[in-house]
């Protein structure tokens, strides 16, 4: 009881000093709470750039290589999609098949759907889940569907329009683009709608494209009924329809048809320890193909998110370091001052039978006393950096690898197969810019940390002016209580 009532009055009596330790110590620990905050927030968009890309539940991902153009005499040349756009004699856009045949685009509209991977035969996909180390694996298809609309003179420009279509494997949902997606109308895919002319489209599609529960949507040659309208709750682009696997194999495409083939496969491993294994196992199964785990892709990933990450990673850390070390170290120099001026003091506590572990631990109580205090208003000072940077932070961009299967068909631009030509393939890949909200984080295990370096700060103050005691002999401090 005494020794609480004596620490009491000893702060209240030196309450200028110890409020500016603690705002010292609280300083230190405000700015590691907001650095710390800020990097969780940059890592937290980071992740849902990547979730978005990469799909939830999958380790692994893997995709055929970029498809080139047709060789002449092959099917995919005679297919009835496989035309293109030429510049007529007059300037009028011409729709060319590959026989060399033109007819004038004026008023018709042509609808190409390409896929922007080669494809993987689909037996592969049974391969690749008797790997070592891996706990399923599932195939889908990625196609782009392009739709131009040509005006009826040369002046007029043409009209384009684009959708991206996933066709998924009904029959393993925790894989693949749908495994993060959340229901907002009707119902997702079952087993039973395997070979089923049904389709989920995303909401935002339905929003711009006045769809329901019931609508019918033409893709190419095929239609589908909507059976779902959901959400995705990552950042980025999602597919705007997806489509039971085997109805997406059986689509008529601008270079033949993927039957019995797939252009994706997402593969699960057993743990994290297990993915670097995998992906090599994979390569030498599927040589050719591009093999892209998380980590992989965030090597890819730039713009203003990667550059946050960057400086919470390495300039905040070591500037939430230095300033800490400079709040420990004022607070150890102000207690040090101030066991100098009350040398009289603890002398005459000796001389009245007082032991220098007590006196030692009525310095050290002082101490984390102001400790205490500086962890409660640093961590305050964390949540207010945190919520200032989430109001005032610009939103971050991501610049993230992309294939699209889009042809450029402008007019007097050929884009298809020159007369008598083979058919061109689609274009190339392209990046693409997703904006992304930064929220700071601050976790229970930051507080935590935050409060042991306070405490650990007042300590070391205390253990400073303490060793400083140990050495004080009765006899001089009492000389100077004059």
């Amino acid at each position: 009881m005494f020794f609480a009532i004596y620490l009491r009055r000893e702060l209240r009596r030196r309450m200028r000093q110890a409020i500016f330790i603690a705002l010292g110590l609280a300083l230190g620990i405000g700015l590691v709470i907001t650095v710390a905050a800020a990097s969780a927030g940059v890592k937290q968009a980071e992740s849902g750039v990547l979730s978005a890309l990469y799909g939830v539940g999958t380790d692994v991902t893997v995709t055929g290589a970029v498809p080139g153009p047709p060789r002449p005499g092959t099917t995919a040349q005679n297919d009835q999609n496989s035309y293109g756009i030429e510049p007529g004699p007059n300037g009028q856009p011409e729709i060319c098949a590959s026989n060399g045949k033109c007819t004038s685009a004026a008023g018709k509209t042509i609808d190409q759907v390409t896929a922007p991977y080669s494809g993987i035969r689909a037996s592969k996909v049974a391969e690749a889940a008797r790997l070592p180390g891996v706990t399923a694996a599932a195939g889908g298809i990625t196609l782009t569907d392009n739709t131009t609309t040509f005006g009826h003179s040369s002046s007029s420009f043409p009209r384009s329009s684009s959708l991206t279509l996933d066709g998924v494997d009904t029959g393993r949902p925790s894989l693949g683009p749908l495994s993060g997606a959340s229901l907002t109308s009707g119902r997702l895919f079952t087993a039973a709608d395997t070979d089923a002319g049904v389709a989920v489209v995303d909401s935002g599609y339905a929003t711009s494209e006045s769809l329901k529960v019931g609508s019918v949507l033409t893709i190419g040659q095929a239609r589908f009924t909507v059976i779902g309208i959901v959400r995705q709750a990552q950042a980025g682009r999602p597919p705007d329809v997806y489509v039971p696997l085997p109805r997406a194999q059986a689509m008529t495409l601008y270079a033949g048809n993927l039957k019995g083939e797939v252009t994706t496969i997402y593969v699960a491993a057993v743990s994290a320890a297990d993915i670097p294994a995998v992906s090599k196992e994979i390569s030498g199964l599927l040589p050719g193909s591009t093999v892209t785990t998380e980590a992989s892709l965030a090597r890819e990933v730039t713009g203003s998110v990667s550059s946050a990450a960057k400086l919470a990673g390495d300039l905040g850390r070591w500037l939430a370091v230095l300033v800490l070390m400079a709040a420990f170290a004022v607070a150890s120099l102000l207690t040090m001052a101030a066991v100098a001026r009350r040398v009289a003091e603890f002398g005459t506590l000796k001389a009245l039978g007082w032991r220098t572990r007590r006196i030692v631990a009525q310095v050290l109580g002082e101490s984390l006393a102001m400790g205490v205090a500086g962890a409660a208003a640093g961590v305050g000072l964390g949540f207010a950096g945190a919520a200032v940077i989430s109001a005032v932070a610009p939103k971050l961009s991501a610049t993230v690898p992309g294939s699209s299967g889009a042809f450029s068909l402008a007019a007097g631009q050929a884009a298809g197969p020159g007369r008598g030509g083979a058919p061109r393939g689609p274009g190339a890949a392209a990046s693409h810019v997703i904006a992304v909200p930064l929220h700071p984080s601050v976790t229970a295990g930051v507080i935590v940390l935050a409060v042991i370096l306070a405490l650990a700060g007042g300590l070391l103050a205390g253990s400073l002016g303490s060793w400083r005691i140990a050495r004080l002999r009765p006899a001089a401090a009492l000389s100077r209580v004059a």
